[in-house]
């Protein structure tokens, strides 16, 4: 019978104490002959594996280079040695994957992380790519867990797609037609028609029209898939794909859909708080070790987790968008103009240092600011009495501005036909969208939830491309 397979987070528990185990991993280091650090990505930590070096030939111990793939078996002991608990004596070693010390890239010393998006393919075997990325994946397995426990159908929407859900008209073609030669209609124009489809699509920029549609006939609903946006914007926020968690509930308002929003947003971060500690605590580190290279002014005042105790330990403070303008106008950056984007009249898009403002130093709480300008969000939000606001909400964190956008939708189809006319959307494209007011309308509400946003803030990571393992930017699309 063949010995299983321990993964080193369980060794390093001391589960199998005295017992012989075998262990599989990366070297990250080999010192004096004898000392193995080897990790398999279940844990941050290494283990210790001790090399009885007399015994074993010389050309494994040449082969035995940061890199390179080993299978160990031994007897798991407490180590004698300062910082390990336990240790592998070893007792067979076998070398599975050679790794040339000339050339591999990722070595045992601080790398930038400008360097490591080159190696991308690479940079998970680092330590602080790989507590990013098993962040990361708490934090996905916690979305669905919520959802199914609080009764929500898991729907999958479609990537290919004819509608633009936001309006922007900032999407990435599909298209099987000969790019160098497409038919062209009597216009001159391409014939979209001959295409796959038989009309023009994209790659979809939100699934949250489609779940409308099932959320109107199982009640409760959510999305978590990728979404593309072809904004040429090469900044540190933003990302051409990326993933989307979007709820989507009948018979909701905008009051539920906040709560519903505030409840998830702390159920997922305390789910990572309470099961990724040793993550989170390098991460922490980390991010420590940055901050001392920063100004004092320019440090924050919180560590990584204390952000997180901080969403999880207050309520969220709902502030409607026509407070939080008086707010901003009467503030000490606007008044000297300290902001980049002066706030000068009611109207204004909010930009991140006006988001930041309010949760960091105004209110020192989350934020969820409410009834937006009809003017600025999209033509499915829900138009209030006043004709001039739409029941809109967007969530504001510390460290990172909004993370959540959502609205009660409009259920009136006269009130949505009027939008759709005045934003000159083809209502023929969305004739289905159209219908679901027609046939059992009702108050119905969602939100969006940009998940690599939610990762960047559990992580403290601050760029968008660190928190996914192959970004997709304006110039990028390698690996």
């Amino acid at each position: 019978m063949a010995l299983a397979v321990h993964n080193i987070k369980e060794l390093l528990q001391g589960k199998a104490l005295l017992q012989e185990v075998t262990a599989k991993g990366w070297i990250r280091t080999f010192r004096s002959n004898r000392f193995i650090a080897l990790n398999d990505g279940s844990t941050i930590h290494n283990i210790q594996c001790v090399v009885d070096f007399e015994n074993t030939p010389e050309e494994t111990l040449k082969r035995l280079t940061t890199g390179a793939a080993i299978a160990v078996t031994g007897t798991l002991v407490e180590s004698q040695g300062r910082g390990q608990k336990f240790e592998i004596q070893v007792s067979k070693l076998e070398v599975l994957g050679d790794s040339d010390p000339e050339t591999y890239p990722i070595q045992p010393k601080k790398h930038s992380l400008e360097f490591l998006r080159e190696k991308a393919h690479l940079r998970v075997r680092t330590n602080t790519f790989g507590a990013v990325m098993r962040v990361r994946s708490a934090l996905s397995f916690a979305i669905h867990q919520y959802f199914r426990q609080n009764d929500f159908f898991y729907v999958n929407t479609p990537i290919i797609t004819g509608s633009d859900a936001e309006g922007a008209g900032e999407m990435f073609r599909v298209s099987a037609l000969d790019a160098k030669n497409p038919p062209l209609n009597e216009e001159g124009e391409v014939d979209y028609k001959k295409d796959f489809f038989g009309k023009e699509t994209n790659l979809t920029v939100s699934g949250q029209l489609e779940a409308e549609t099932f959320a109107m006939g199982l009640g409760k609903v959510y999305t978590f898939g990728p979404t593309f946006r072809a904004e040429n914007s090469n900044t540190s926020r933003h990302l051409a794909e990326f993933w989307m968690i979007e709820p989507e509930v009948a018979f909701m308002d905008l009051d539920g859909n906040m709560d519903l929003a505030e409840d998830f947003i702390k159920y997922v971060l305390k789910y990572v708080l309470d099961h990724c500690g040793d993550d989170l605590e390098f991460l922490e580190n980390r991010l420590l070790q940055e901050e001392k290279s920063k100004p004092q002014n320019e440090r924050s005042e919180m560590t990584l987790r204390e952000k997180i105790r901080f969403v999880l330990d207050n309520n969220f403070k709902r502030v409607s968008y026509t407070e939080a303008i008086d707010i901003l106008k009467n503030s000490k950056p606007n008044k000297k103009k300290k902001f980049q984007y002066l706030i000068e009249e009611w109207g204004a898009d909010l930009q991140s240092e006006h988001e930041r403002y309010l949760v960091e130093k105004h209110f020192k709480a989350p934020v969820i600011l409410f009834d937006y300008p009809a003017k600025i969000k999209a033509f499915y939000m829900r138009l209030n009495e006043d004709g001039n606001t739409v029941r809109a909400m967007d969530i504001l964190f510390p460290g990172i501005g909004e993370i959540v956008g959502g609205s009660q939708r409009e259920e009136r189809l006269d009130v949505l036909m009027e939008k759709v006319k005045e934003m000159g959307i083809d209502e023929k494209e969305l004739w289905w969208y159209l219908d679901l007011r027609k046939f059992g309308t009702a108050v119905h509400s969602g939100f969006g939830l940009g998940f690599e946003r939610l990762v960047l803030f559990a992580t403290g990571m601050t760029n968008i491309r660190d928190v996914i393992p192959f970004p997709r930017t304006p110039q990028n699309a390698e690996f």
